[in-house]
């Protein structure tokens, strides 16, 4: 069954030097089908924070996502639990009011994003969340010792037990507990919080499920969604060079995508390589431009650009280049 908890009244705050927000944070986990953009958030906790990090309420929904709930395995939801479940339309309302005016924060917080973005989107509405804060990239900027990116180790590490992991609600308490401590080492060291802007998803994926392997589920992509990432061929073309403000793309360039992007990633990269460009997966001195919507965000790849002086686009501006990429000189 689901289960909702009435708001406590808190006061509102001023925006914080950080940019953390009026009202705080809302600490979030989703539990989905599957990885891909067409799998569906099946359950939502969420635990708002005021600016201090200190907890003021918290909630969590089953979601019923009308076909199959992916890998039960992992996070144990069989369509027998999510049948009486509210479908997200009939829960959106709410869980936008638990996100409203706050900094999001997750693990892995694209990936989060990501899947709330397009069922809100799907819904017919928008997400009301302006900005998000990862705390896998938090704990990497704080340099704190850990083993991997995992949340359990970001648990261990600050005392934390899990109860029930992958548990949406868990996880969101697992998440504001480590979070607290998190802050205040920011703040008591003057590392800025990684907070970055939010870009609505508006490729929901929509007809292309896979079909099931032999012998598993009838419905649903989930199971195409756990596949290792398609390798892509390698670029035919010698890398002519950085790109320049007001000239073409030229085959051959090496491009980095980081961040949100409203068309699909994968979409994305597969546009660019179809036009003779090279994808590359980090920014180097040999990186000809970065694609990205946060030019002055803290992820590795705008760091880097900005380090070396690469040059950087938004993603209207690399589609309008896509256009018309220039042959190779050596073509």
């Amino acid at each position: 069954m689901h289960a909702s908890f009435a708001p406590s009244p808190f006061p509102a705050r001023r925006t914080g030097p950080d940019g953390s927000g009026a009202r705080g944070f809302a600490v979030v986990d989703v539990e989905t089908t599957g990885l891909g953009r067409s799998d569906r958030v099946i359950s939502a906790g969420v635990y708002q924070l005021d600016a201090d990090g200190e907890v003021t309420d918290h909630w969590y929904t089953l979601v019923n996502p009308e076909r199959d709930p992916g890998p039960v395995w992992i996070h144990g939801l069989t369509s027998e639990v999510l049948e009486g479940a509210p479908t997200f339309p009939e829960i959106a309302a709410e869980f936008a009011e638990r996100l409203r005016g706050r900094v999001m924060v997750a693990h892995n917080a694209l990936f989060d994003w990501n899947m709330i973005s397009r069922e809100f989107s799907r819904a017919g509405l928008a997400a009301p969340v302006e900005q998000r804060l990862c705390t896998m990239v938090l704990a990497r900027d704080l340099r704190l010792p850990l083993p991997n990116g995992k949340l359990s180790s970001l648990a261990a590490h600050f005392g934390v037990s899990q109860r029930r992991a992958h548990h949406a609600l868990d996880d969101a308490r697992v998440l504001a507990e480590v979070f607290r401590p998190s802050l205040r080492l920011a703040r008591d060291g003057g590392v800025p919080l990684p907070l970055t802007a939010c870009v609505a998803v508006t490729d929901l994926g929509e007809g292309t499920a896979s079909a099931a392997p032999a012998g598993g589920p009838a419905r649903g992509s989930w199971n195409s969604s756990y596949r290792p990432a398609r390798k892509r061929p390698a670029c035919p073309y010698p890398n002519p060079g950085r790109w320049a403000d007001g000239s073409p793309l030229v085959q051959g360039m090496r491009v980095a995508i980081s961040g949100d992007t409203a068309t699909e990633r994968e979409l994305l990269e597969d546009r660019a390589t179809e036009a003779g460009l090279h994808i590359a997966s980090s920014v180097s001195r040999l990186t000809s431009l970065l694609v990205t919507n946060e030019p002055g965000s803290w992820s590795g790849k705008a760091r880097k650009a900005r380090e070396y002086g690469t040059p950087v686009v938004g993603e209207d501006a690399f589609l309008q280049l896509l256009r018309e990429v220039a042959p190779h000189p050596g073509a």
